[in-house]
């Protein structure tokens, strides 16, 4: 029965990433303290602590634009669940939202997707989450009049501009983060005339690298920055794709890749752009969006 007592809920600084780091080694998430930091700092956490300060559970709220605000690391340790501190958490997310005027997007787990609908949130699309060792056979070549090269810092303003309407995000400060801090997995298609037509970023994680998010004008050019940013550094690899790209799908089972588990992209208000993921071929992650 969850507890009727008001939560003692504290901000989480930037600076704490070290300190709340072990929530999602608990849960087996694969975030770093590097991810921590960043999106404390990017955005607002805040959680739960015992007597002696150890945190004892956390969330964030990520902004992605005026309208558009993320919600993700809710987690509890598994001596403090089943008290409402993991619900109070969402809903002192939600309203902080709300009260900002902007929509709350997350991407739940099966478990928690239940928890989710009766708040209101309603589903976009499905993402299944892969895993592979690495690369087999070498890169995929990219389309005719394609050509792909890494990511220079310089390219990072028209990567932004490139993003948004693909996506429905506002996320500058998160793809500069992922380029500069992963060169070797950050790789941009042009064609011809040099028109930015797909991007592929990375970072590393604490069990495996995640590749994505990866943003294209079609499915054959994501398929070859994919591949590309695999083939450039060992793995082992994650990756969140939405369901309806067949070709990625095809390509990671060739790979040996697995997908143990999934997750359904909701929003709770609608958000323009944000349910099609036509040109979204993987995440930056569910606690990135």
């Amino acid at each position: 029965m969850a507890s009727t007592e008001p939560l003692d809920v504290r901000p989480i600084d930037p600076e704490q990433g070290d300190a709340v780091w072990p929530l999602s080694i608990e849960a087996g998430w694969n975030q770093n303290v590097a991810d921590w930091r960043f999106m404390l700092g990017a955005g607002r956490g805040f959680g739960c602590t015992a007597p002696d300060g150890t945190w004892q559970a956390s969330s964030v709220i990520l902004p992605l634009g005026q309208k558009l605000a993320w919600i993700s690391m809710v987690l509890v340790t598994k001596d403090r669940r089943r008290g409402g501190v993991g619900t109070g958490l969402l809903k002192r997310c939600i309203a902080e939202v709300r009260g900002a005027d902007a929509v709350a997007g997350l991407d739940a787990t099966e478990q928690g997707r239940p928890i989710y609908l009766p708040l209101g949130f309603r589903d976009l699309y499905k993402i299944a989450r892969w895993h592979f060792d690495g690369e087999k056979g070498g890169a995929v070549a990219p389309p005719a009049g394609v050509t792909i090269r890494p990511i220079a810092p310089a390219d990072l303003p028209r990567l932004a501009i490139y993003d948004r309407p693909l996506t429905g995000m506002e996320r500058p400060s998160i793809l500069m983060h992922l380029a500069l801090r992963q060169p070797g997995r950050a790789w941009l298609a042009e064609d011809v005339g040099g028109k930015i037509v797909g991007f592929v970023l990375g970072r590393e994680g604490r069990v495996a690298t995640s590749l994505g998010p990866v943003v294209a004008d079609r499915e054959a050019i994501a398929l070859a920055l994919i591949s590309q940013a695999a083939a450039a550094a060992p793995g082992p690899f994650i990756i969140d794709v939405p369901e309806a790209h067949e070709a990625v799908r095809g390509w990671l089972l060739e790979q040996g890749a697995t997908s143990p588990r999934g997750y359904m992209r909701m929003t709770l208000g609608t958000a323009k752009g944000l349910d099609d993921p036509s040109h979204v071929f993987a995440l930056a992650g569910p606690e990135l969006g």
